[in-house]
């Protein structure tokens, strides 16, 4: 399983939010290309980046931080946050990204990501399924910023890109994120199981080694780890150690 360590960027400062709430959000005091350097020698090969006020449509200086990472680091970047326009992708490859991550975009005009698809390939787009359960026990994608419910359940819309070459998909169960919580290994097995084709990436929640154990042994692709490695919960290093495949 590959780890991706977590930088959420929100003015150009280190934040994590709580269940994906603006209005609580915890930030830090840590420089984010010196972090992403402390990731990188601590023996990290990806980086995970959020722009999380261009996922809210604010313009800002984050992008500036994703550019000084790729040129300072050898890390390979998985980004996302505000891809609205091919312009918006472009200006994201352009800045050192090796994947771009796309989730409200994909939710609202679907024939434009498939085209995306179609022209960049499987491995510079990363779908991403944002999710929180329904009253009726359905998952349905969020959109801008995790703020809008699409009512899209999970699996019909991982379906809308399985024709077109989707090969990695991030899952986030909001519910989890920022919580320290433990992640939800069962709805990353449903999708292992569903999707065997698909590479899925687990986001939210993750707060101890036997977390990752647990994610490992349900052979989810790879992992993103943010507030743990940012409050000392373990290391990147002993993460590395606990997984063999990593």
């Amino acid at each position: 399983m590959r780890l991706y360590p977590a930088i959420d960027l929100r003015g150009g400062t280190v934040v994590r939010l709580y269940q994906g709430d603006y209005a609580q959000s915890t930030a830090y005091d840590n420089d984010p290309v010196e972090l992403a350097q402390a990731y990188e020698e601590a023996g990290a090969s990806w980086l995970h980046l959020v722009d999380l006020d261009g996922a809210k449509g604010e313009a800002g200086e984050n992008l500036y931080v994703f550019e000084e990472i790729a040129t300072r680091t050898a890390l390979r970047i998985q980004a996302g946050g505000g891809v609205r326009n091919a312009q918006d992708l472009q200006r994201l490859h352009d800045a050192g990204v090796t994947r771009v991550v796309i989730g409200s975009l994909a939710v609202k005009q679907p024939e434009v990501v498939r085209q995306w698809f179609i022209r960049q390939g499987s491995e510079g787009i990363c779908l991403a399924a944002d999710v929180r359960r329904a009253e009726d026990g359905s998952l349905h994608v969020l959109t801008a910023g995790w703020t809008e419910d699409s009512a899209i359940e999970l699996n019909a819309f991982i379906q809308t890109f399985q024709d077109v070459d989707l090969r990695h998909a991030l899952c986030t169960d909001v519910s989890r994120d920022g919580t320290l919580s433990g992640p939800n290994v069962a709805l990353y097995q449903d999708l292992v199981t569903r999707f065997p084709w698909l590479q899925v990436q687990a986001s939210g929640g993750v707060s101890s080694l036997a977390d990752l154990q647990a994610l490992d042994a349900a052979e989810v692709d790879g992992a993103i780890i943010g507030k743990a490695l940012l409050e000392g919960r373990f290391t990147l290093e002993e993460a590395a150690a606990c997984l063999p495949s990593a």
